[in-house]
């Protein structure tokens, strides 16, 4: 199975470098870098974080320095959901 990337030139040029030096110059050295690479981003990138506790508390404890009522909270949450569909619709 493969992948095909797109990298700012200089990036690659830096993880091609760094390749070579871990894995030598023969053929492979490019793919198991990236692996690495890859395994290593997953591993604190791939699993949301897990949230314990009462999430009724912990919405409180966010909303709790906010001065608005529920109404006003629901017309500012329209506006910036409308304001960024907006902003992403196809011309």
């Amino acid at each position: 199975m493969g992948l095909r990337l797109q990298l700012r030139k200089d990036t690659e040029a830096r993880f091609r470098e760094a390749a070579m030096k871990r894995f030598g110059f023969g053929r492979g050295a490019l793919s198991k870098a990236a692996e690495q690479a890859i395994e290593a981003w997953l591993s604190t990138n791939a699993a949301p974080p897990r949230f314990e506790g009462d999430p009724v508390k912990a919405i409180q404890g966010i909303l709790s320095g906010l001065d608005a009522g529920s109404v006003e909270l629901q017309h500012s949450v329209q506006k910036t959901w409308a304001a960024k569909v907006m902003h992403h619709a196809p011309d």
